[in-house]
């Protein structure tokens, strides 16, 4: 991964089984922690992209478990973003563990639709702008 912006992350008590594992579908809650962290610096937040007359859905979620996450254990979740020619925002995730192993990997494609669902077929400049700002911190 390039660049990335990283948010810290420690496995709570109640997102681990009996055996002080991380049950999988957190990993997908922690990959949206640092992808709304980093959105979020952008003026590309959930509320920030609503204010701005639009929504931005996941349309598709790939995620590469590697190794398991254990209770009170610190991750890293590395966000940055791969452009696209289509108007849509496509983020990768690694979350990495504190032996600096990959714990798991992931992206998530996004489309901009208005408040009505209204799919838009190429990104509003308010939006195109803001996303270049953040391609641009990133190196993408």
């Amino acid at each position: 991964m390039a660049k990335a912006h990283e948010t810290l992350i420690k496995v709570r008590f109640n997102e681990v089984d009996s055996y002080h594992v991380a049950w999988h579908g957190h990993y997908v809650a922690w990959m949206e922690v640092g992808r709304n962290d980093l959105a979020a610096r952008f003026q590309l937040g959930v509320d920030q992209i609503a204010d701005a007359g639009f929504l931005a859905p996941v349309v598709e979620l790939n995620v590469k478990y590697k190794r398991s996450a254990r209770f009170d254990e610190e991750l890293r979740v590395r966000t940055g973003m791969i452009r696209t020619e289509a108007s849509t925002l496509m983020f990768s995730s690694e979350i990495i563990g504190e032996d600096g192993q990959v714990k798991a990997s992931g992206t998530t494609v996004h489309v901009l639709t208005d408040k009505n669902g209204v799919l838009q077929y190429s990104l509003p400049p308010v939006i195109a702008e803001r996303l270049e700002k953040m391609m641009a911190f990133l190196g993408v």
